[in-house]
């Protein structure tokens, strides 16, 4: 028996670090949205009494470092269930290390696919509760669509959904640790006003150019990284209303009102980039399609 979800990625419209807490983690204020570049996760129960991993995708641990592991743990201890034996396959286009949630996303679709596979019924908060857990981006992950985050980035309050355009999403050969990212931020000390709260006017206001000009993402101004740059400059050129790096990097992403610029600019980045992806915004996270 085997359940497979479809787990979409996440960019960062806009993303505020707002205060270092006693705790160690941050304090952010953002608006996350879901977007159609997809990993796979196949779930399968077996009688092996075991979690197994299977992802040959370079670079993605296949034991207890990955995130859906510690997801399908999480499933079993929040339900009292007995593992049976578990076969997780991922299927990944989201690049890693790149602020698209990718390993979120795939431990997120374990929850999902197990709350089937179970038939433990658990509700969407019930899911989000188990996810959070496992990693912040989690049950952003488990929803999707448009979300204002607060907190460290687990408490979600549904908006309106983001006008339609067209994304281009380009990894560069290099990754940022989030560690390192957050310690940047610490020292930068950055002073400006939220731009969440615009951000959230802009996508009431259903101005895909007020949404725009409104990106800003506080990890990207404290890194300020050449490599970041360059790639915002060349979709800009390409007719980009708006280029922004997503979560603590390394990928970017811009916007575009129609389909023929994003494809012009997602061939003239792929001419030195080898991770570029043409998408649009999606009102939903995970989802069983099989």
């Amino acid at each position: 028996m085997k359940v497979k979800v479809k787990a979409p990625a996440k960019i960062n419209l806009s993303l505020d670090v707002l205060r270092r807490r006693p705790d160690g983690y941050h304090d952010v204020s953002m608006v996350m949205q879901s977007v159609s570049l997809y990993d796979y996760v196949t779930v399968e129960l077996t009688d092996t009494k075991e979690i197994e991993i299977v992802c040959d995708y370079p670079g993605v641990p296949c034991d207890e470092h990955n995130i859906a592991y510690k997801a399908a743990m999480g499933f079993l201890y929040f339900t009292k269930a007995e593992n049976p034996g578990i076969i997780i396959t991922i299927e990944k286009h989201i690049p890693t290390q790149a602020g698209l949630a990718g390993g979120s996303a795939d431990g997120a679709g374990v929850i999902v696919a197990l709350n089937k596979l179970f038939s433990a019924h658990l509700t969407e908060d019930e899911m989000c509760e188990i996810g959070s857990k496992v990693g912040a981006d989690v049950p952003f992950c488990i929803v999707g669509g448009t979300r204002l985050a607060s907190g460290t980035g687990t408490s979600l309050k549904k908006i309106i959904s983001m006008p339609k355009c067209n994304l281009v999403i380009c990894k560069p050969d290099f990754s940022v640790s989030t560690a390192e990212a957050y310690s940047r931020i610490d020292k930068a000390n950055l002073s400006h006003p939220e731009f969440t709260a615009e951000m959230v006017k802009a996508i009431y206001a259903r101005d895909i150019y007020m949404v725009s000009t409104t990106l800003l993402n506080d990890f990207e101004i404290a890194l300020n990284l050449d490599g970041i740059n360059d790639i915002k400059k060349i979709m800009l050129k390409n007719k980009a209303l708006g280029a922004c790096m997503s979560g603590s990097g390394s990928a970017v992403f811009a916007m575009f009102n129609s389909e023929k610029k994003a494809a012009k600019c997602a061939d003239v980045l792929r001419s030195s980039y080898e991770q570029v992806f043409i998408c649009e915004p999606v009102k939903d996270g995970c989802c069983v399609i099989d």
